[in-house]
């Protein structure tokens, strides 16, 4: 019923409780997810679960805060694992000005290139920004996303920014965050994405909702957000679910 497109099922955290953690989703009604790999092992991770479980699929790309390590053979690498039958989308990529890793210019120069294996693919991307609102809209822009479409990962910008993004062709994507009290911006923001690009996610283990704020995230509590957002937008939870689900599926070429 619910699709959780970005969560971290491979991360360390789980590693020793992933049949339980999936178990626990589908009690709260988290049917399918797609499973964000960004660097080699947690890619290797992604890739083995979706062979493993027929219900998961991978995201992988090079994120930014990795940008420095991005190399010819790790693109050559990514490139053939991207036509692996059940990726659907590159990501999750972009800018990360709060970590600042390695210096703006290289992650924007890593960003573009996987922006470009994106479109030779025809695949959508999963796009990462923190602290990096106006530059990820620029590279966006002009490297014309609009022709593969993506997703706004966990996205915590306002409404005007919201729909710049839209404009641009892209889904918004909501995780825990929308759940928090004081993101005012974030839930006017929800209200205002159209029905047929919304999506929801996690983003496990990080930005738990409430009522789980603090605590470790995991896939199940998409359920959440999805209450969450159907609350802010006016419609019963079983459409909302069935709303994000079908957009997921369509964006992710599922049918």
């Amino acid at each position: 019923m619910i699709f959780d497109s970005h969560t971290h099922l491979n991360a360390d955290q789980f590693k020793t409780e992933i049949p339980e953690i999936i178990r626990r989703a589908q009690e709260f009604g988290v049917t399918e997810m797609a499973v964000v790999g960004f660097d080699t092992p947690t890619i290797e991770k992604s890739l083995e679960l979706s062979r493993t479980y027929e219900f998961i699929y991978s995201i992988i790309g090079w994120h930014p805060t990795e940008a420095g390590s991005y190399t010819p053979e790790i693109e050559r690498r990514l490139q053939e694992q991207l036509t692996l039958p059940k990726v659907v989308a590159l990501g999750e990529i972009g800018l990360d000005y709060y970590w600042m890793e390695d210096p703006k210019e290289v992650q924007a120069k890593v960003f573009e290139r996987q922006i470009s294996i994106a479109k030779e693919m025809k695949l959508p991307v999963s796009i990462h920004m923190r602290d990096a609102i106006e530059d990820t809209y620029q590279i966006l822009k002009d490297n014309r996303i609009h022709e593969v479409g993506g997703i706004m990962h966990s996205f915590s910008g306002d409404e005007e920014w919201a729909k710049r993004f839209l404009d641009l062709g892209m889904h918004i994507s909501f995780s825990g965050v929308v759940t928090f009290k004081k993101a005012i911006e974030v839930q006017e923001a929800a209200k205002i994405v159209p029905a047929n690009r919304l999506l929801v996610e996690t983003d496990a283990p990080y930005l738990a909702p409430v009522p789980y704020r603090g605590k470790r995230n995991e896939p199940g509590y998409t359920r959440f957000v999805v209450e969450k957002l159907a609350e802010l937008r006016e419609v019963s939870f079983e459409e909302m679910a069935m709303q994000t689900t079908k957009n997921a599926h369509e964006l992710f070429r599922l049918n």
